[in-house]
């Protein structure tokens, strides 16, 4: 019997990984504040995967996933936002910067680094690329899926209503027209269920809950959680249907 197409890619993404480099860049946010990201580049004629960390943490979030995606066919840039600090041993600079410059450095005041990321990909090429956010920066990558034409995709590991309106989320995600798939722990499922409830194009929404405990955030995805192989499969499963 033939295997499914996700299937043989999940096989492939488990076994083996594309050799890419990693290459620290930097692009000006709206404030002027100096962004940095890490760039994995497979090809110029590859779309890219915008990879946004979760709270306290930097674009070290990514080391182990990053190399993954690349195997997948895709560009990435791993972003430091300026809300978050360090993880992995790798400091956040852009926080840093940030802290450095007394700026403020709340979820919402990260927006403009989002768009800044998102500014340098479509300088890269004209392609859709697919947002992908952690935690409250999960969140924020719905939000501005809802209003950037250009995204693909949206991968979104444990969004929640992190911000001082409890509607600040939902009110904004209902007209989100592409594919979305929504990760989380076990825990969080029922109130991540809630949050994407508000999307009126349900069908093209994918909900994953783990069977065991799971973890928060895109961290779901590192060889230390012990169901990261389950996660792995879901986003594999997802990324075959965009092809």
């Amino acid at each position: 019997m033939k295997k499914p197409a996700w299937l043989a890619i999940f096989l492939t993404l488990i076994i083996n990984e594309v050799a890419v480099s990693q290459q620290k860049i930097s692009f000006p946010s709206k404030d002027g504040l100096e962004v940095t990201a890490d760039l994995y580049f497979l090809s110029s004629d590859k779309p890219y995967v915008i990879l946004l960390h979760q709270a306290r943490y930097s674009r070290g979030e990514y080391l182990e996933i990053a190399p993954k995606i690349v195997n997948l066919g895709y560009n990435c840039i791993a972003v430091d936002l300026r809300s978050g600090n360090e993880v992995n041993g790798v400091i956040n600079e852009t926080a840093k910067r940030a802290k450095e410059k007394s700026l403020p450095q709340n979820y919402t005041d990260a927006i403009p680094d989002v768009e800044a990321a998102i500014a340098y990909v479509k300088a890269q090429t004209d392609k859709p690329f697919v947002l992908w956010g952690s935690s409250y920066s999960a969140s924020l990558a719905l939000i501005q899926t809802a209003k950037d034409l250009r995204t693909k995709a949206v991968v979104a590991f444990s969004p929640g209503e992190y911000f001082d309106n409890p509607e600040f989320v939902s009110s904004k995600i209902k007209d989100i027209a592409v594919p979305v798939i929504v990760l989380s722990s076990k825990a969080e499922c029922p109130s991540v269920k809630e949050l994407i409830g508000s999307i009126k194009r349900q069908n093209l929404v994918t909900q994953f809950c783990p069977t065991q405990n799971g973890k928060h955030g895109s961290s779901a995805l590192w060889k230390s959680n012990p169901s990261n192989g389950d996660y792995w499969l879901a986003i594999t499963m997802f990324f075959s249907k965009l092809k």
